[in-house]
């Protein structure tokens, strides 16, 4: 009984030294943060290089030749459609337009001589008085004057436009430029170098290049489904100027379908509301560009990924049994401060975020502290 009594004695300090021991184990093995990856809906854009340009550029040519006598805006202003910006010495044009209104007034005066002698030709021609052969010459004589006629009105009609075109009004609304020709100069009528020009700059284009690769890209996973485009139409753009937001949203309205050979990269175009003009032709700006959704995304803190020697990015995954396990993954791109994993994990898993210097793969680990990914 004796020797029973110190059997069951030793089983108990065997047992509750076994406890103990497995305990401090416990205490001893370094404690992590981990985050449980679920999967999420997230908006893609991507940010890209771009230059503002105007949406109309008008050139400003003379349509007439002459010397310029007034010049009747003040450069750098806003102008309007048909707002008169050069006049042009009118005054050969004006003697055009005084001899063809006589060239007119001479051919009704024959007209109407030729008029009268074909319709007394026709009742002569009805009692015989005359041969045919006088009718047919008459009659033609009438049609002739009467072409002639048309001629000259024709010709007034050139000469009042061309008078007109002394008078060089803005095509568009917009932003006057520099004058390119003084009071005094020769002009001559669609010469190469313009007077003026003027820039339409709201609405303003925004041209953005994007990687040919990226392009296809997207184009892919918006057409397999993995990424769901933007159901409203055109994509919403947004622009940052020197660090600073633009307020206005724009808007993409068609990419280019040709890569330019040298960059490899497509042209896609924005229109930008303007009312302040703050933005100016040829500026450099940053274009984000949406593209969709991606309905499970699964995303992980930046802090949880490391990169091995070759660059390769991979994470430390909790087990089920609090086991560390060094996990390979592929990731896609940076979403603020997570990135878009497409492949090496699952949801469900338990990511390490903290306490990474403290664990190697195959390490027993304590969780002190889950955190839940928003879906």
């Amino acid at each position: 009984m004796a020797g029973i009594m110190v059997l069951s004695s030793a089983a108990l300090v065997a047992c509750s030294d076994q406890q103990q021991q497995q305990g401090q184990q416990q205490k001893s093995a370094p404690a992590v943060d981990v985050v449980e990856v679920a999967p999420q809906k997230v908006e893609l854009s991507t940010a890209l290089p771009g230059r503002t340009a105007a949406y109309h550029v008008a050139q400003v040519r003379p349509q007439v030749s002459g010397v310029l006598l007034e010049r009747k805006f003040e450069e750098g202003a806003r102008v309007e459609q048909g707002q008169q910006l050069y006049q042009i010495d009118p005054a050969i044009y004006e003697a055009d337009v005084a001899s063809a209104e006589a060239e007119i007034e001479r051919a009704k005066a024959v007209l109407k001589s030729s008029e009268l002698r074909y319709q007394r030709f026709k009742e002569l021609l009805s009692e015989n008085a005359i041969s045919q052969d006088e009718f047919d010459t008459a009659e033609a004589t009438y049609f002739e004057n009467k072409a002639a006629l048309a001629l000259a009105e024709t010709q007034l009609k050139r000469a009042r436009i061309n008078l007109q075109y002394t008078r060089v009004n803005a095509p568009i609304d917009g932003i006057v430029g520099r004058s390119n020709f003084t009071v005094g100069a020769l002009l001559t009528a669609s010469q190469p170098e313009p007077l003026v020009t003027i820039n339409q700059l709201d609405p303003i284009y925004v041209d953005i290049s994007q990687s040919s690769k990226a392009f296809l890209q997207l184009k892919a996973d918006i057409e397999s489904g993995r990424i769901q485009a933007n159901p409203q139409g055109n994509a919403p753009v947004s622009l940052s100027l020197n660090g600073l937001s633009y307020q206005q949203q724009g808007e993409l309205l068609f990419s280019e379908v040709t890569v330019d050979e040298n960059t490899g990269s497509i042209l896609l175009r924005a229109k930008f509301p303007n009312p302040d003009n703050d933005l100016y032709p040829g500026m450099f700006v940053r274009a984000v560009v949406s593209e969709g959704s991606l309905a499970k995304a699964l995303l992980l803190p930046q802090q949880a990924v490391t990169r091995d020697p070759r660059g390769r990015p991979y994470v430390m995954v909790v087990t089920k049994d609090n086991k560390v396990e060094q996990r390979m993954i592929e990731t896609e791109r940076a979403l603020g401060s997570d990135w878009l994993v497409s492949s090496g994990i699952e949801s469900g898993e338990r990511v390490v975020t903290s306490g990474l210097q403290n664990v190697r793969p195959g390490d027993s680990v304590r969780v002190d502290n889950t955190t839940q990914q928003q879906q």
